[in-house]
């Protein structure tokens, strides 16, 4: 069912594989929903050429404004934010969507000294510490960590603890485990919550199958908030 108002115009930043599932999505469902793709940016802009409507492709990031975007869906490299995620908010709401996994070592998009870091052996911890020290050098890969210290207030970036794991047998799936503890109680334990989540994944992607419907049930409950500029995360 249509949403009855005026449709929510939306810029997508990024056409790897979540960019054009979005893209999709915006193109086919997008209308029913109240939804408008306005334009659609990439660094390399000839992987755009032949899926893209020409009209929609956006060749110069600084121009975004001309289009006059309510939401600005950012889903290539961070660096992309760093530089321009100040000139976004000028015109739009902007919603950074990433996802973090424990994989297999082909799965990251790793930097610094991290990406000179090879596994020892089937399993591999290759980072535990604060995600403060983790999320400059695992960008694409340290985002449910990044959530869980925005969620958490009074832990923040530099008491949640991050766990970056490289396991050789996990070729096909990336796993997330969250753990939860309280203070110790009268009887020396502490009340525990642990979530244990697997996303199946193509060999070697950074991106999980359910991913990528994440992202787009995200765009959509994002649209649905007021529309004043802004950083949401869904």
């Amino acid at each position: 069912m249509a949403l009855d108002r005026v449709p929510r115009k939306v810029g997508i930043v990024g056409y790897g594989r979540l960019g054009q599932s979005l893209v999709s999505h915006l193109l086919t469902q997008g209308p029913e929903l109240g939804l408008e793709l306005v334009f659609v940016w990439n660094r390399d802009a000839g992987r755009m050429a032949q899926s893209v409507p020409p009209s929609l492709q956006l060749q110069n990031l600084a121009a975004l404004g001309e289009r006059h975007p309510d939401l600005v869906v950012e889903v290539a490299h961070p660096k992309i934010i760093q530089e321009s995620g100040a000139e976004i908010l000028r015109y739009a709401n902007l919603l950074s969507l990433r996802v973090s996994m424990a994989t297999h070592p082909d799965g990251f998009r790793l930097e610094g000294p991290l990406a000179t870091m090879h596994s020892t052996g089937p399993r591999a911890v290759l980072y535990e510490g604060p995600v403060r020290g983790l999320c400059p050098h695992a960008p694409r890969n340290s985002n449910t960590m990044a959530a869980a210290a925005l969620a958490a207030p009074s832990l923040g970036f530099d008491r949640v603890i991050g766990v970056l794991v490289a396991d050789f047998s996990l070729k096909n799936m990336h796993v997330v485990d969250v753990e939860l503890s309280g203070p110790l109680g009268p009887t020396g334990r502490s009340f525990t919550v642990h979530t244990h989540r697997e996303n199946p994944a193509e060999p070697g992607a950074v991106t999980g199958s359910a991913t990528v419907t994440t992202f787009w049930r995200s765009l959509v409950g994002c649209c649905q908030l007021p529309s004043k500029p802004g950083i949401h995360l869904c």
